[in-house]
């Protein structure tokens, strides 16, 4: 559900300060907060999302602007579906 039109969207103050005095390129900047929307300041930046265990590097495109930084950063780790069936056919197709 999106926020209010009346409050407008939510950006970290802190993040677009760190974004200010920094150059495009550089280092990636670290955040925890996934809910942050991404404004056009932050197009070219590599930013460092974290998903609970690391810090997923993220480069900011045009295309992400108005999305939240937590959809870019999965927080779940996909192994696989199947068992002995699914192993044997892997190792045929190899």
């Amino acid at each position: 559900m999106s926020r209010s039109l009346k409050k407008g969207p939510y950006v970290n103050e802190r993040l677009l300060k760190k974004i200010m005095n920094s150059k495009p390129g550089g280092a990636p900047i670290k955040i925890w907060d996934r809910a942050s929307s991404i404004t056009p300041e932050m197009v070219g930046f590599t930013i460092g999302v974290h998903n609970g265990k690391v810090h997923v590097p993220v480069l900011v495109t045009e295309n992400m602007v108005g999305h939240k930084f937590g959809e870019f950063s999965p927080t779940r780790k996909f192994v696989s579906h199947g068992g002995k069936m699914a192993k044997d056919q892997a190792k045929a197709a190899k």
